[in-house]
């Protein structure tokens, strides 16, 4: 039986970044664009040979801005990884994209090419808090790019939306909210925003709500979006159906077999971690011979305590929880030989429990899940799993 794995694809280019914004990512001219996709394509190569016994279930070009840059060069490169990897059949491909540069043409090119899933980047449909995200996109692009997806023939369809914004009242984001329900997309995505240090509204001075404000934002999206037919199957996510839940993401949830392309891009291969070289110049120089340099960094090979954090912390996102005979499976211990105590301090205050629930080969799962409540305070409770 082959194992099964992820691909996430970096794309690093935007027009600009979002002033709250912390991931790898920079503007660029169309020769350094055009010098990049070589040398990625070059990676692609490179590295297939090693995963021959690899089924790919997911493929997932993230950024910065994919929608960015040429579509040609994203749909070359699908292309190139459909040849040089065993893609299932059913494989989830998505692609995220930006209101400003998610033309019409771009997105039936993505759909032709394979794109079965398209992420948009919305975080608010009001423009003056737009503005002050720094977003290039405005509210009417934003629609626009729906409806044309919708014209490609994308059926799964996934809008990221952003709470607690500087100057965010709950009215506005409400409005935002019961707007993007009433399009109908699959999946939607709701994040409270985090200030990251380095960030340019690390060093100024914003108008955010306060945590109470923060906090009834959090719950009326809850409620909203369980009223108009959306579960949550994890903390910041909700779909229509289980069909269209992100596989992509659940693999990172579960600790899947995931490998990363391009700049800085984070894999995971059986319980070994690391990470591509994050300098441009330097990663465009290891791919120009056939004889590819190192390019691996941070390299970790997790100890057993390591993994059993990763499948508590990771896991516990998950409004399913973590299954506690395949914890038996992947580590040969009982869950209550090592976290007996935490697990009766949470279930003693009511945010943990244990149910029992029919896993996908018809048998019955022994599992643990944060309640209701101890999603609310996750961090707090999946800190706690922390051995080493």
């Amino acid at each position: 039986m082959k194992n099964n794995l992820s691909l996430y694809v970096h794309i690093p280019f935007c027009v600009k970044k979002c002033l709250y914004c912390d991931f790898l990512s920079f503007p660029a001219n169309d020769d350094l664009i055009k010098s990049y996709f070589e040398a990625l394509r070059r990676e692609i190569v490179i590295s297939s040979p090693e995963f021959v016994d690899y089924d790919v279930r997911s493929i997932f070009f993230g950024g910065g801005t994919p929608s960015f840059v040429d579509a040609k060069e994203i749909c070359d490169t699908l292309c190139l990884i459909k040849q040089r990897f065993n893609v299932s059949a059913d494989a989830e491909i998505s692609i995220e994209a930006n209101p400003a540069s998610a033309m019409r043409e771009k997105l039936f090119s993505y759909r032709e090419a394979g794109f079965n899933r398209l992420s948009i980047g919305a975080q608010s449909l009001n423009d003056d808090e737009l503005k002050k995200l720094g977003r290039v996109h405005d509210s009417r692009m934003f629609y626009e790019t729906y409806e044309n997806a919708r014209k490609a023939g994308f059926d799964n369809i996934n809008i990221d939306i952003m709470s607690a914004l500087p100057d965010q009242s709950l009215e506005s984001y409400l409005a935002t909210v019961k707007k993007v329900i009433s399009l109908k997309p699959e999946h939607i995505s709701a994040y409270s925003l985090i200030v990251e240090e380095g960030t340019p509204f690390y060093d100024m001075e914003l108008s955010l709500p306060s945590e109470e404000l923060d906090r009834e934002m959090y719950h009326e999206t809850k409620s909203l979006l369980a009223e108009s037919g959306y579960h949550r199957y994890e903390i910041s996510n909700y779909a229509l159906s289980e069909k269209t839940e992100c596989f992509h993401n659940k693999v990172y949830w579960k600790r899947g077999n995931y490998l990363g392309l391009g700049l800085g891009a984070s894999s995971m291969v059986k319980n070994t971690r690391w990470n591509n070289i994050t300098d441009m110049g330097q990663y465009k120089r290891t791919f120009e011979s056939d004889a590819a340099l190192d390019y691996k960094e941070n390299v970790q090979e997790l100890s057993k305590e390591e993994q059993m954090e990763e499948f508590m912390f990771l896991g516990l996102r998950l409004v399913e929880g973590v299954d506690l005979d395949l914890f038996k499976d992947c580590f040969d211990r009982d869950i209550y030989d090592v976290y007996s105590e935490t697990i009766e301090k949470y279930i003693g205050m009511g945010l943990l429990e244990t149910y029992d629930s029919l896993n996908e080969n018809g048998n019955m799962a022994h599992k643990l899940r944060l309640t209701d409540r101890g999603l609310d305070v996750s961090n707090t409770v999946m800190a706690d799993f922390l051995l080493t």
